[in-house]
């Protein structure tokens, strides 16, 4: 199977998103203090530069496992795909907790880790790899009834304090545990995400199809995931930890109704989400265009653009910091808030917000488009695994 072009230009769609989410999270004003979900500070204009940004992890994560499929197809060699899988996913590991954590806080002392998605994907690669000798159908049933049941672990008929639960939650839920020196944030459970992870690697077997029938079946699946989406968050019972409710607007109201939950993903965030993704990609086949093609740049380089914008948004914010007339020595890097002084007011507008967004992506578009050259020709040894 040949590079797909589809996977490419979604891929590249949400990376370029995604850079919105950490540019409003490290620099927006109100980033520190409140949530853009909360329904009682937020506007509609932030609840959805947040809400649009969703589709990010999950696109990602899901396209993480179809790569490995085709990659697996390509080679055609199990055991050398397999120990290709493991080696990326402890790597990936230590690169969340070595190169990405201090592109997030600036902290050389370490003071908090999080479990991010990165960490989230090599877990769920160390998994596929000792899977991936099944058949894709029990793979996609296991990823589905991971996405479809995970919502029901809070109701484990353990006691809080038990050791069991104490060991098992944090892989399905956000946690945070005491470290020497610190503390360690659970920000992306592992096993919702791997149910995600596995349905991607399973929903490969579609893109052997030819793009008629692929474009067919995507239509097919998005659709009937929106349609679930909309049903079982309308009933309202199960399906995510957050129900809906009516508000003082119908506005509100429809704000509550799309207010779903990223930590954990979700049965009804994952609906939503991924059946977006799947109708994006059936848009996106066979369609050709100047613009298909600058996108699917930052889609061919993923992880090479979330390192770099993460340090070049990072940088920016500092310098923001210091323009603004903080001094180096107010600047907060231990606890969290990614250098931005507490208790003060810091920041940007909304809608700078969105000016310095569109002028990072920008200014990455000839990085990654060298950065993806360079690897077409120099793909061995390390390179492999970036």
């Amino acid at each position: 199977m040949k590079r797909i072009q589809s996977i490419d230009f979604v891929r590249g769609v949400v990376m370029i998103i995604m850079a919105l989410d950490h540019v409003r999270d490290l620099i927006h004003v109100d980033s520190i203090t409140q949530s853009p979900t909360n329904l009682e500070t937020t506007s509609p204009a932030l609840f959805f530069t947040r809400w649009i940004t969703y589709l990010c992890a999950p696109t990602f994560v899901f396209l993480a496992g179809t790569s490995a499929y085709i990659s697996l197809k390509n080679s055609n060699d199990v055991v050398k795909t397999r120990k290709f899988l493991l080696k990326r996913g402890l790597y990936l590991v230590l690169l969340e907790f070595i190169v990405v954590n201090f592109l997030i806080f600036f902290d050389p002392g370490y003071n908090m880790l999080l479990w991010e998605v990165i960490a989230t994907i090599g877990f769920g690669f160390i998994i596929l790899s000792l899977v991936i000798n099944f058949s894709w159908k029990s793979i996609a049933i296991l990823g589905l009834l991971i996405i479809f049941f995970h919502n029901l672990t809070p109701f484990l008929p353990f006691a809080e304090t038990s050791v069991i639960k104490r060991v098992l939650m944090p892989f399905f839920a956000p946690a945070a545990l005491p470290m020497p020196g610190g503390i360690f944030v659970v920000g992306y459970p592992p096993i919702p995400w791997l149910g995600i992870m596995l349905a991607g690697f399973a929903a490969g077997k579609l893109f052997e199809r030819d793009q008629t029938g692929r474009k067919r079946i995507f239509i097919l699946i998005g659709t009937a995931a929106v349609l679930l989406f909309v049903m079982i968050r309308f009933i309202n019972i199960y399906g995510d930890s957050q129900p809906w409710s009516a508000q003082k607007t119908s506005l509100l109201t429809f704000l509550s109704f799309m207010n779903v939950s990223k930590y954990p993903p979700s049965l009804v965030f994952c609906l939503i989400t991924l059946g977006i993704m799947f109708l994006m990609l059936s848009l996106s086949e066979g369609l050709k265009s100047k613009l298909v093609n600058v996108v699917s740049v930052y889609g061919k380089v993923p992880l090479f653009y979330f390192l770099v914008h993460f340090f070049v948004i990072h940088l920016i914010m500092l310098v923001i910091m210091l323009l603004q007339g903080f001094s180096w020595s107010q600047l907060d890097f231990a606890s969290g808030s990614f250098g931005r002084p507490k208790d003060v007011v810091s920041g940007l507008s909304l809608f700078n917000i969105y000016i310095l967004w569109i002028a990072i992506v920008v200014a990455l578009y000839f990085p990654c488009k060298w950065y993806g050259q360079y690897k077409q020709t120099h793909n061995k040894g390390w390179l492999k695994y970036l």
